[in-house]
């Protein structure tokens, strides 16, 4: 009775605090037992991540809270936290450009009769556009 008692205990507290470690000390039980109990009973690991899910909802409500108090009273930091991850004209952007080596260079024969080949046996290209590219339809290496 006594682990059933301390097993709810748990759960409400990570409902409060969702961090397992914080949440043991409080209701002093060892993360060792905490994680057997977890292991070994489906019903108590169901309801320490449903308890776990509601304390973290719980956590990040009282942080945007937080965050709009911060706001309200002209913290830059929070102002440009705010406006780099909900509007999208402050968000941070990457831009890649590049230049491949080997854009200019053609495929040999052999190696077009190849891709030809695996488009084929892929099914990937339609029968027309097969015979229509040079070496798709005389080609002995395309079968």
């Amino acid at each position: 009775m006594k682990t059933k008692n301390e097993k709810q205990l748990l759960i409400e507290q990570l409902k409060k605090t969702p961090v397992v470690q914080v949440a043991c000390e409080k209701v002093g039980i060892g993360r060792a037992s905490f994680y057997r109990w977890k292991s070994d009973d489906e019903k108590f690991a169901a309801a320490v991540n449903e308890a776990i899910s509601d304390g973290n909802g719980l956590v990040n409500d009282m942080a945007e809270s937080q965050l709009m108090s911060a706001i309200r009273d002209k913290n830059l930091t929070a102002i440009i936290f705010w406006l780099r991850n909900h509007h999208p004209s402050y968000a941070t952007r990457v831009e890649v450009t590049a230049k491949l080596k080997h854009d200019d260079e053609q495929l040999s024969p052999e190696q077009e009769a190849l891709v030809m080949k695996a488009l084929k046996l892929a099914s990937v290209l339609p029968n027309t556009l097969e015979n229509s590219i040079e070496g798709g339809k005389d080609d002995p290496n395309i079968k």
